[in-house]
Order: structure tokens, then sequence, then C-alpha cells
């Protein structure tokens, strides 16, 4: 007698706009159905549902869903906390909704570790199936930090961890290990197919270095900027920036950036301001960023995290794209062999070896090869989707026993 299909209730919190849902999508796609019937609940409509549809997994967007992060500045918290215990009584239908849904299901997967919330709630009520969460991002040392890791441990009955380092983090904040059954399980990015080059992008020579991140503060887009000014201060004019996503500036940011968001200002006005509009080209979000890279030489995170990794950095090393980024892991992005990595971000320094490039197109190709490599060896899609459904079938029968 065959064993029942394991039933699994996925929450994305952003329908497609964002790498966790592109990564859940993804592990979804090359997970074995014969063993596990997925369904996902979505923030909001988007570009995934159709790409679900076309893998018969219903996907429903499902407004209401509440989520919190800890955040850098402590005042920033204060207000975000106010938002969510606003957004929490709000959500009553979205709770009763999931509430009465729950039972159909053997085991809820809270794709963001934003869900912290949602996963205490869950755990009181009378019947529910076991939980997992996924944690996706390194939250920032500090009081509030500490609290949502305890929320998440407490939340959960196993977290799954991208990279040994948010797992590192986790337990830092946690002051030790939790008691909860862990995995760390990097994402899946397959090798790109034959992608049409993205129209808007011009071929006219230039080394085209393509930034797929929405703004924030914390991902160093901005920076970008500043590696332009310092090739245009070296009469370097062969480079193009190209930046998909969301461009919009908080104004709370400091100096100029924070002048040109009370401004009505976005990232595109700042580099106008900053005399460099001519190297960059700004196209919002996309929601095929491999036509991007297809139309691209390399992908540039010059995160303020150092954090080298994620889903735009493997999905450009899968499509065989150097990756230039800042930090001291090297799994990924590994200095003069898969791309460029800064332990500091130095713009002028990262500058020189941008026009190097430029002029070494065959150094290019050859990080892109190696980059390529490296991706299939860690991001295998069957081999990282069997490691979920193995967990989550660790979680349910130890639920169970």
């Amino acid at each position: 007698m065959a064993a029942e299909k394991l039933r699994v209730l996925c929450l994305d919190i952003e329908g497609g706009y964002g790498g966790s849902s592109r990564s859940l999508y993804e592990s979804l796609n090359y997970i074995d159905r014969n063993a596990v019937a997925p369904e996902v609940w979505c923030a909001r409509q988007g570009p995934i549902q159709p790409r679900y549809a076309a893998l018969d997994i219903p996907a429903l967007p499902v407004a209401g869903m509440p989520r919190q992060s800890a955040l850098p500045r402590f005042s920033r918290n204060l207000l975000a906390l106010a938002q969510y215990g606003r957004d929490w009584q709000r959500a009553a239908g979205f709770r009763q909704v999931l509430a009465e849904a729950a039972g159909g299901f053997d085991l809820i997967h809270l794709n963001h570790e934003s869900l912290h919330g949602l996963g205490l709630w869950l755990r009181r009520l009378p019947k529910r199936p076991a939980i997992t969460m996924h944690v996706r991002t390194m939250l920032m040392p500090g009081i509030f930090a500490r609290w949502q890791s305890r929320r998440m441990a407490q939340g959960s009955d196993g977290l799954v961890f991208i990279t040994e380092n948010e797992q590192a983090r986790f337990h830092a904040h946690l002051g030790g290990a939790s008691n909860r059954p862990e995995q760390v399980i990097y994402n899946i990015a397959e090798p790109m197919q034959a992608a049409t080059p993205h129209v808007s992008l011009p071929r006219d020579g230039r080394l085209v270095v393509a930034c797929l991140s929405n703004y924030a503060w914390v991902r160093g887009v901005d920076r970008v900027v500043d590696v332009a000014r310092a090739l245009k201060a070296r009469g370097r004019r062969d480079v193009l920036f190209v930046m998909a996503g969301n461009m919009t500036l908080p104004q709370s940011l400091p100096g100029m950036l924070g002048d040109t968001a009370r401004a009505g200002g976005d990232l595109a006005a700042y580099a106008a301001r900053m005399d460099v509009a001519d190297m960059m080209m700004f196209l919002g979000h996309v929601p095929d960023p491999e036509a991007v890279l297809a139309a691209s030489d390399l992908l540039i995170k010059p995160t303020r995290e150092d954090n080298p990794w994620g889903r735009d950095i493997i999905e450009a090393m899968a499509a065989g794209r150097p990756v230039l980024s800042v930090g001291q892991y090297d799994r990924f992005v590994q200095d003069g062999v898969t791309g460029i990595l800064q332990s500091a971000f130095d713009a002028d320094a990262l500058a020189e070896r941008i026009a190097s490039l430029a002029d070494n197109r065959a150094a290019v190709m050859r990080m892109g090869e190696a980059a390529s490599q490296r991706v299939a060896q860690l991001c295998d899609g069957k081999s990282r989707a069997a490691d979920l459904l193995a967990f989550w079938q660790r979680i349910v029968e130890g639920r169970h026993g």
C-alpha cells in the first residue's frame, strides 16, 4: 500500500516579487510530487501564480498575512512594532481562514522568519499541524533581533537556514542552541536556459554590470553609484550599471540620499545628482531577471550586511555570470575565482578591478564558467528539494511520535 502524500501549506510573503518567493518556487518545482501535495498562499497577487499553475500547484493570493522583522535602528523598530500590532488586529479574518484550513494539512511551512508571530499563534491551536520556518536573512544584532529569534524558536517545530551564516547568527541571538531540529539547505539555482536578452539593454560594447535588488540600505544598492563615480573619475565610461528593482529611497536615509528622498526622488534621481546618470540604467521591477542576466556580463551586490550569497547571487552564478560583492564568506563568491569579493567595501578599488575586467573579457568568461560549476555543485535542484522534503517528513514524524 502506497504511503499517503504529505499535505503541506506554504505561506509566501512576496508573491513572486522577491528572492524568498522565487526560492520557494524552485523547491516546489523540483520536489517529489509522489511524496508531497503542496499548496501555496501568497500575501499578494503576483507573477508567481501562473508559474505555479503550470506545475499544477494551487497558489492562492490571500491578503492580510501579518509579518515583522527586526530593523537596524532602535526607533524604526518601535515604529515597525506599532504597525505590526495594527496589522495583527486587521488580520483577524486571515487568521480565521488559516485556522479553519490548518486541520487539512500535515505541515505548515512559514517561508520567511518575519512570520514568527503566525508561528506562535498556530502552535496555540488545539489541533494544529507541524510547523517549519525558513530563515532567509541574518537579523541585525540587538534587543529586537533577540526577541524575534526567541519567537522563531518557540513558533516552529523545525528551522531551515539558507546558509551556515543565518544559523550561526540565530544561535548568537539566542545565546546558544535551540531545542528545535535544524538544517542548512542552500537555495536552488539551476543552470539558466537560453533566455532572450532584455530588450532595453544596449549592445554597444560596454561592460554591463547588473544589480538585481530592490533598494534597501543594508543591501548597499546606493554603493553602485559610488563605484560609477570612481570609474568616471578614471575616465572609464565603458561600463554600464543596470539596476533592476524598486529604487524608492526611504526618507530616513542619511545625507544626500535622504535629501533626495524627501524631495520626492529615487535612486535614479540620486545618480543624476552625483553626475553618473549616463552610466546607469534603471529598469524598475523586472518579472524575468533571467533576461537582464542574459544581457549582462557581471552581477554586483555591494551589501552592507557582508552577506555575499542569496537569490540574486546564485541565479547570476547559475547563468555563468561572475559576482562582485562584499564579505568574508566565500562558499559562493570566491575572489578571483567566481567573482570579486571585498572584505570591506572600497569603491575605488572595486572600480579599478571592474576596469581591468572591461579590458579582459576572457577573464570574465573564465570566472563565469567557474561560478556556474560552483552553483551546479551546491545548489542542484533535485538534491536540495529532496533535502527539504526529508526535513518536512522528519518534523511530521517527530510530531506524531
